[in-house]
């Protein structure tokens, strides 16, 4: 797969994030996505399981999918190495693209994330590169 194929997951609403454990066996989460210049960003907590994995190993799979997860069998498969994003700076900037390309949406999730989840949690950026 090119750059031009991960560039392409931008215009999806949802994709499926495959991150792997240690033991090589991938964990697939459906994550919003967006375009950065030359890389897609996911937006996830700090503490989530795909940030823990990401340390031990920065390759991804990414597949177009549904908002929770379902993929159709003829999805196109897009391998990626991801890194993480913890600079304030970098984290406000990237979450104005999501605020841009979600909305209403975007800002109902997060609301619901600080009030129903045990209170704001800090989030990270995952930018993705093919």
């Amino acid at each position: 797969m090119t750059s031009a194929d991960l560039l392409a997951l931008a215009s999806e609403r949802f994709v499926s994030l495959t991150t792997f454990r240690k033991s090589g066996d991938g964990v697939a989460t459906p994550v919003w996505i967006a375009r950065d210049g030359d890389a897609l960003i996911v937006t996830t907590p700090a503490e989530s399981g795909k940030v823990k994995r990401l340390r031990n190993n920065p390759s991804v799979t990414l597949r177009p999918s549904g908002r929770m997860g379902g993929v159709d069998a003829d999805a196109p498969l897009v391998s990626g190495t991801a890194t993480i994003e913890t600079d304030a700076s970098e984290i406000g900037r990237c979450t104005e693209i999501f605020r841009e390309k979600y909305g209403f949406e975007y800002k109902t999730f997060m609301l619901i994330e600080s009030r129903g989840m045990g209170g704001r949690k800090e989030r990270v950026i995952l930018r993705v590169t093919g």
